[in-house]
Formats: C-alpha cells, structure tokens, sequence
C-alpha cells in the first residue's frame, strides 16, 4: 500500500478547476484572470464567438469581447505567441519565452524549408525593413498577398511565411488584429522594454515553466508541466522534477474517474489544503473546445472521464457529433456537448444537438439549467434569442 497521500477524484477535480478560475473567488480584471489560467488560445473558428472570448466568458460573467482590446492593444498587458497553439500570454512572461524563440528559430526553418522550398529565409531583411521603415503591416499588405487565393495555410507565399517565421521566432510581435488578420511589428515597438530586456538563462527558464504550470494544473507529472506551456523538453521537465522533489515536491496519487490511480507531483501544502479549496459553483456552463482545462485531452479524461475530440478535420460522414462541439460543465461534472451556431450577427443561437453523457439524466430542472445558460451565451454574442432544432436532445 502507497504511503504517498491520495487525492479522490472529486478532490482531484476541485483543485483543478479552482485553479482554471472555474470555481471560488475569480479576478474581476482581466490581466489577473489571464495569468491565474496561464493563456488563452486564439482560434479562427467563430461558430458562436471566438475562442478566447469563449474561455474568458466562461469565468467571468461581465465579461464582452470589447473589453480585451485595451489591455492587449494599448495596455500592453498581454502579448500574442506560441504555446501548443498561438495564445494570448501575460507580458510579464515574454522574457521565458526567448528559449523557444532561439530553439525554434532552428527547428522552424528546417520544418518549413522541407514543407515550402521556395527559400523564405532570403525575405527576412526584406520584411523586417518594411516594416522598420513603413511600420506595421498585414501579410496582405506585402508584395505578394500574403497567400494564394483559394489555399489553405501550407501554401504561403513566401513574404507570408518569413512574416511568421519571425514572429515565431521573437523578431515581431503582433500589435493588433484588423478582423483576425494579424498585424505585424517589430518586437521592440509592441513589448515595453522592462519585460523586453531580460534575459532568464536556460536554466531559469525551466525552472519558472515547471513552477508556473504546477502552480496552475494543482498536480502533474512531469510530462504535462513540460506540455502545459510547450516551452521546455520532456526530458527537462523529468529533470526538474527529480532535483526538487522531497523539498519543493512531494509525489501524490490522483485517483481517476475510472477509479485508478496515477502518481503526480505536487507542492507539500497541497493535501493540507485540499479542505479550503471551494466547490464548483451550481449551474451549467458552455466550454470553449480550446478551453484550457480541456487543453490535455489525456487529462481531462482521466480527472471527469469525458472523450472529447473537436471534429473539424473529420470528413463530415464520419464525424459522431459535429463540426464544432462544446463541452457542457455542470458544478464538477462534464455532463454532455452541443452542436450550436450564431445566426447571423443579431439574430438566434441555434441549438442543433445536445448529446448528454451516458450517466447523465435530463430531468426538467436540468434542462432548465442548460437552457438558462444558452441564454446567457446568446446574450453573450449579441443574439436575440435561441431555438432549437426538432429532436435537439438526444437522449438514447
């Protein structure tokens, strides 16, 4: 028998989303609530209303699109890169990413010489003085369009590809968005020079991407600190773990929904902690797909037992729900998923399916929940009401 402490799995899941600001006491001010979660992805997709916007509604109910603008634009107070995908990040954290910018100056450039053969690299001077000189610009706003008419994003042109290539890669930054288009500057105009200038060695950038990213999962193992911000090595993140543990960490046994058990690491307060942290509040609530607590797929089914998988590259005949599904939260629980589109700017939320899980009964005060809270993303997005589809709920 383990002598190690053991979480249950209804204690596992309370750390977890008090800690993903989904339950107790959530910052009112959009910088402390971005940096209590770490980022938020941004994505193109926008059946009801863009991913970051989804994600950061989910946690605070004031909360409208038009209130990122000032502290992403004119405040400063984020910046946009890389994480797993492109991400809206607290400045505060840029000098930790000029690790990935120097690793990925060398792995992107082989990657996309391989993928575009057409010498991307000879453009950099080129784009990086128009851009010094001209200030910022959209691709489209370069000599070549930016990308070929009717193709998707493997087929850049090249002026396109070195404009993300060096913002990958640190030497731009985007300072805004016109529509989604990104807008492109140099580094040095867009991120005020105190979060600029310093320069973390490799060392102390493991070391704060290892401490952050437990600080915001509760409990992890090594892997998923190394995945939570996609900064560091796998074989770092092992590394971190063996040095601090029996000091900084202890190692713990998360108990999955499934009833198994997998050993994590964890801060030494965490066991005596676990009786101040706060339920998960009443209600339902719509997730983002690109939520960041169902950001590891893997995780997320173990903690609450739920299989999600977005759809979008599925071949429609063989998707099992839809293109674009969101996860439905109720208190500690993923109870289901919706298939739900924006009709027009102004006009319904149309609800085509709800599919709840096996072990889930959808009793009348259930199905007031959820409908109170399409309500509330209807009100969200700026629809004036919301229908259903015949046959919406499928209950098997």
């Amino acid at each position: 028998m383990s002598s190690r402490p053991t979480l249950s799995n209804k204690d596992a899941r309370a750390v977890f989303l008090h800690r993903h600001a989904l339950s107790g006491d959530v910052p009112r001010d959009l910088p402390s609530l971005v940096d209590r979660i770490g980022f938020v992805q941004v994505d193109s997709v926008s059946t009801v209303e863009r991913a970051h916007h989804m994600i950061l509604s989910a946690r605070s109910r004031p909360y409208r699109p038009r209130h990122l603008k000032a502290p992403l634009e004119r405040h400063r107070a984020f910046f946009e890169n890389w994480t797993h995908d492109a991400s809206i990040i607290p400045t505060e954290f840029f000098p930790y990413w000029k690790l990935r910018f120097r690793r990925e100056a060398e792995s992107l450039a082989a990657k996309w010489n391989r993928w575009q053969r057409h010498g991307f690299e000879e453009r950099f001077e080129e784009v990086l003085d128009r851009i010094r000189e001209g200030g910022s610009c959209m691709s489209r706003e370069m000599g070549e369009g930016g990308q070929k008419k009717g193709t998707g994003w493997w087929d850049w042109h090249p002026s396109k590809t070195a404009l993300e290539y060096l913002w990958r890669t640190g030497d731009l930054a985007i300072c805004r968005r016109e529509g989604f288009q990104k807008v492109y500057d140099l580094t040095e105009r867009v991120i005020p020079d105190a979060h600029r200038d310093p320069e973390p060695t490799e060392a102390e950038t493991i070391d704060w991407a290892c401490s952050a990213a437990l600080d915001r999962l509760g409990f992890a193992t090594s892997g998923e600190l190394a995945k939570y911000w996609d900064l560091i090595r796998p074989d770092e993140a092992k590394a971190w773990c063996k040095t601090h543990l029996g000091d900084d960490l202890i190692e713990v046994d998360i108990t999955s929904a499934d009833g198994t058990v997998r050993t994590a690491f964890a801060r030494p307060d965490l066991p005596d902690t676990i009786q101040d942290t706060p339920s998960a509040p009443g209600g339902v609530r719509v997730l983002s797909p690109f939520d960041p607590a169902l950001r590891d797929r893997n995780r997320a089914e173990r903690l609450f037992g739920f299989h999600y998988r977005i759809e979008i590259f599925v071949p429609e005949p063989k998707r099992k729900y839809g293109y674009y599904v969101f996860p439905v939260m109720e208190r500690d629980r993923l109870i289901g998923r919706i298939d739900m589109k924006r009709q027009g700017p102004d006009g319904a939320l149309n609800v085509t399916a709800f599919w709840p899980e096996d072990c889930v009964r959808m009793g009348q005060g259930r199905i007031d929940r959820l409908d109170s809270e399409l309500h509330r993303v209807a009100r969200f997005c700026g629809c004036d009401c919301v229908t259903f589809d015949d046959g919406w709920l499928r209950v098997s």
